[in-house]
């Protein structure tokens, strides 16, 4: 039994013996605000050999720094053959923060860092862990190859310098066509502005009022169908209950037949290509809407106003004017005009019995001024409608004007109600 003691003793102290000296480095870190470092030291050192013969292999190490406490034994590299030195990379909030180069000399008390600090510092060795030198495998990066995964990928037929569009499987694709073509929104391409709008005002139908025809034709097929606002006498007709549209032509039903002296007139859209730049038909905008007053002056006098802004109104426009008048008193008629700028597009003269007037004014912007177009009746006045041109400029801005008077100064006549809206 002694003998195996003291065999096992003599190993012992036969390892120890063997083993490199080692220099303690003990230090408290800190950031430039004042606060301890806390992260990791990873140290580096490529193969070298020790004063004392050692053999130290390439390899590296770890150390963490908890609130700048730091403590680590490393071999003395200042007498090592070849000349060797430990790479140092500081990490901290998930990243490398710096590095710098140790020459650590043997010593039997703790060293600071600035005593194996060197004055130049030098890139630790690349490890294959990735790091400021070195490629960072994708692997490291977290979420990476998820993200890579959910990215949009390029199908056969995208193109570089085209519309990128997503195909219905997810890819990215190019939008085919001419290059003047629109991208729709489902990724198909066309001409731009394939059909243009135009407007229809006050057309009177083709066709013979005798009591018996009901078939009666427009000069276009209306576009959309739900455009076309047929009249007769001033009366809106209504569509599958007194008459039917196909195409351009206009059915009456048998008991709605026009009888002789009737007049129809029709107001309509319409779509076709005609090479002209098309407007965009967004929604209809109110210009001006409101209750005029009254007068019971013998001549005409301004009893309502719509003021137009320049630069509201352009070519391709309509503006659709609506007023309602009411008459007090019998001794006398009236008279009622609607004026676009200085031109007068309706004028009416009332009898002493009607107690209310009203009317349609349409105003078709065109270059150079307007085309106008009219429609109005009463209580007793009879139905009537008219055309007219304006040479009018828009574009500095334009008033529509409502005027009255009456022959007798005990009426009054009041303009109730009046409405000018655009329609691009």
């Amino acid at each position: 039994m002694f003998r195996r003691f003291s065999l096992v003793a003599v190993l012992s102290l036969l390892a120890l013996a063997a083993a490199p000296g080692l220099t303690t480095i003990q230090d408290v870190l800190y950031k430039a605000d004042g606060t301890r470092f806390s992260g990791t030291l990873t140290i580096s050192w490529k193969s070298f050999q020790a004063a004392d013969n050692s053999a130290i292999v390439t390899q590296s190490s770890t150390v963490k720094v908890v609130d700048g406490n730091l403590r680590v034994q490393l071999v003395p590299t200042t007498a090592s053959t070849p000349p060797a030195s430990y790479g140092v990379r500081y990490n901290s909030d998930g990243r490398v923060q710096f590095e710098e180069t140790w020459n650590v000399p043997p010593s039997s008390q703790p060293l600071r860092v600035r005593d194996v600090r060197t004055a130049a510092a030098a890139p630790a060795p690349d490890t294959g862990a990735g790091g400021s030198n070195g490629p960072i495998p994708e692997a490291n990066v977290v979420g990476l190859i998820a993200d890579l995964g959910a990215r949009p990928l390029k199908s056969p037929s995208f193109a570089a310098g085209r519309v990128a569009i997503v195909d219905p499987t997810g890819m990215l694709a190019s939008a085919a066509g001419d290059p003047s073509d629109c991208v729709r929104v489902d990724g198909s391409s066309g001409p731009c502005g394939d059909s243009s709008i135009g407007f229809v005002d006050g057309e009177s139908l083709a066709g013979i009022v005798d009591g018996s025809n009901v078939s009666f034709g427009l000069s276009a097929a209306p576009d959309p169908v739900s455009s076309l606002a047929l009249y007769r006498n001033g009366i809106l007709q209504k569509t599958a209950q007194d008459y039917t549209l196909t195409g351009s032509t206009v059915q009456f039903v048998t008991a709605a037949a026009p009888q002789p002296g009737d007049t129809l007139l029709a107001s309509y859209r319409t779509s076709g290509d005609d090479g002209s730049t098309p407007a965009t038909f967004s929604a209809p905008q109110v210009l001006c809407s409101g209750a005029g007053v009254g007068t019971n002056s013998s001549s005409l006098v301004n009893i309502g106003t719509c003021q137009i802004a320049a630069g509201l109104l352009q070519a391709g426009d309509r503006v659709e004017v609506r007023f309602d008048a009411a008459h007090q008193g019998t001794a006398g008629g009236f008279s009622i005009e609607v004026h676009w700028g200085a031109t007068t597009m309706l004028h009416r003269d009332a009898a002493p019995e009607d107690a209310m007037v009203t009317g349609r004014s349409d105003a078709a912007i065109v270059s150079g001024g307007a085309q106008l177009s009219s429609q109005s009746w009463g209580t007793v006045l009879p139905f009537t409608a008219g055309v007219a041109s304006a040479s009018d400029a828009v574009t500095g801005g334009l008033t529509i004007g409502f005027y009255g008077l009456t022959n007798q100064s005990g009426d009054v006549v009041t303009l109730t109600n009046f409405t000018v809206v655009r329609v691009p």
